[in-house]
Order: C-alpha cells, then structure tokens, then sequence
C-alpha cells in the first residue's frame, strides 16, 4: 500500500492517509500504529486488508479508524486505544487502569516455570496484579496451581477478572484489594511480581505515552525507588512456604540493591536473570527449608543449596512445590 494512490474511502486509502497523520504528528513506528489501528476499526487481518485493499470501506469503519488515528496522535498508546495487548501469546484486555503488558516481564513467567514443575501443585500469588497478565500466564501453563492477584486499585481487578474470564482460569484465579500482602492470609509456594521502579526523575523524562497515561502508582513508588521491593521482602518470610520462590521484576541498575534487600529479609539462593538485551531483568529469592526432622544426609543436602550463591539463569526448583490447593 503506497501513499497517494488511493482515496481515503478505500482501505489503502485508510492505511496511507493514516501513516501520513501519525508520521506528520512525529509518532513513532508509524506505519506499525497505522496497521494495527486499521485492524482494529475494520475487524479485519491485515492479510485481508492486502488482499481487500481497493474495497470501499464502510462509514462506520472510517469514523472509527480516524477517532483512533486522532487519539494516537494525542500519544494515547495503541493498547488503550485497541483495549487489549498481547502478552506471553495470549490477548489481554488493558485499561487506563492497568499497565500495559511489556514483553520484557515475560522473563518473569519463564523464571517462574523454571521453578515451578509441570507436574506442581501449589498456590500462587501476584503481587500488583494490574491486568492479570503474570498470574493468569502463569495458571495457563502450570494447571495444578490456584492463584490470588491483589492490588490496590480495584478498577484493574475488575479488568483482571475479566481476564480470568476470557483465558479459562477463573475457576482458579480469585483477585482481592491489598497494599501488597497486607491483606494477604495464608502462605504461597510461589510468588511474583512487577513493582513499580522508575524513579520520578525517569518518569519525568519518560515517552507520553508512559507519562501522561499509565497508571503513576504503578511506575513510580515516589521518593524510594526501591520502597515496593522493601514492602514485598518484608512480606516475603511470612506467605512464601519454606522452599517458596519469589520472582520480581527490576529496573535498571537494581539488581545488586533488590538481592541483598531479598537476603536481608532472610531469604536465600538469590539469583539473578537477564533479559533478551543481556540486562539484568529479574531477581529471585527462596524462603529457607525449615530442616527440623531431616536425616543428616537430607540436611546436608539443603544445607549445600541454601548456602550456594545462584548465579544468573541456573535457579532451580528443589522438587515437587509445597502444599496443595
């Protein structure tokens, strides 16, 4: 689809007149935006817009196309405009109230699966749930698990709920209102979470998109950009099971500062694991095996692992997890 051979009523039309708008308005990546809006007006592939590129498009599907060319250009992110974002293959509804779900927290589930056996049995929490993005990935490919998602805005546990719902775990995902594990009973055999970490200096420079629409609370943690790691460790001893892993996302340059806040709070086999880009991405903690009753060799065995210094990407489950549902 070229620029200048279509009329704006027909679906080439749409697309270029469309890339034209945002690339005027400085947007970035453009062309991508344009299709995926495209898309989303039309309810059509963008196989099927190719293919149908010279067809008419019906009045409804250009009122909307432009509605949504004219929030991107006021640097509305496409997964608000679109309501829904792909995350770990799957499609997620999103909300003003929510984050948008990053590839990058993806290292999250594939850490969190490392830990977890196929075969577990076990409860799990999200801390700071927001769309339901981690703990319903997470329920989606461990099917023995039951989870618990709190946050303190209740508009993004409806969305979470939602997306329960439409993903098939509703049945063994239930959502509640808590400031991190406040409100939170009972223990857990894994836990996981995406504080926020950008400090206000960060934000204050961030893209628009990030500044002026995402949820603040849930980038910014305000003067201590380390505060939610500081809350979540407090809370870390009390509801993990012992040999219960937690599994935090971090921003750039905490990786030191978040494992020995994690050490500090009592926990061990700290390790920390990169991203796609080499960056240290994630960070995760066990909750120490209580030994009391082990046979000697037993002991010495979970003595030898809780005192390893787990180095970045080799942390390992001990076996089947704690618990049951």
């Amino acid at each position: 689809m070229t620029g200048g051979l279509y009329t704006q009523a027909t679906y080439g039309g749409l697309y270029s007149e469309g890339r034209f708008a945002l690339e005027r308005a400085n947007i970035p990546n453009a062309a991508l935006d344009a299709r995926v809006l495209l898309q989303e007006a039309t309810h059509r592939s963008w196989a099927k817009l190719f293919d149908d590129e010279d067809e008419i498009a019906a009045p409804g599907e250009i009122n909307a196309f432009n509605e949504m060319i004219a929030k991107r250009i006021a640097r509305t992110p496409v997964a608000y405009i679109a309501g829904h974002k792909e995350f770990w293959s799957l499609d997620f509804k999103v909300t003003a109230a929510t984050l948008i779900p990053r590839p990058e927290s993806e290292h999250i589930i594939e850490r969190a699966l490392k830990l977890v056996p196929k075969s577990a049995s076990g409860r799990a929490l999200d801390l700071g749930t927001g769309s339901g993005c981690l703990i319903i990935s997470l329920l989606r490919e461990r099917p023995g698990l039951a989870g618990l998602g709190v946050d303190l805005s209740s508009e993004a546990l409806d969305v979470a709920r939602i997306n329960a719902m439409r993903l098939g775990v509703a049945g063994r995902c239930s959502f509640a209102v808590s400031d991190w594990a406040s409100a939170v009973t009972g223990r857990f055999d894994i836990v996981i979470a995406n504080p926020p970490y950008l400090s206000k200096a960060e934000l204050a420079v961030a893209e628009p998109e990030l500044r002026e629409h995402e949820p603040a609370l849930a980038l910014c943690p305000g003067t201590d950009d380390l505060a939610a790691y500081r809350a979540i460790a407090e809370a870390l001893p009390k509801v993990l099971t012992p040999g219960g892993w937690a599994v935090v996302e971090i921003g750039a340059g905490q990786a030191q500062a978040v494992a020995e806040i994690l050490r500090s709070a009592g926990l061990d086999s700290i390790g920390i694991s990169p991203d796609l880009a080499g960056l240290p991405r994630v960070v995760c903690a066990r909750n120490p095996i209580d030994d009391k009753g082990l046979s000697a060799p037993k002991k010495r065995l979970e003595s030898a692992v809780q005192g390893a210094n787990v180095s970045p990407g080799n942390d390992r489950p001990l076996g089947p997890m704690n618990g049951s549902i």
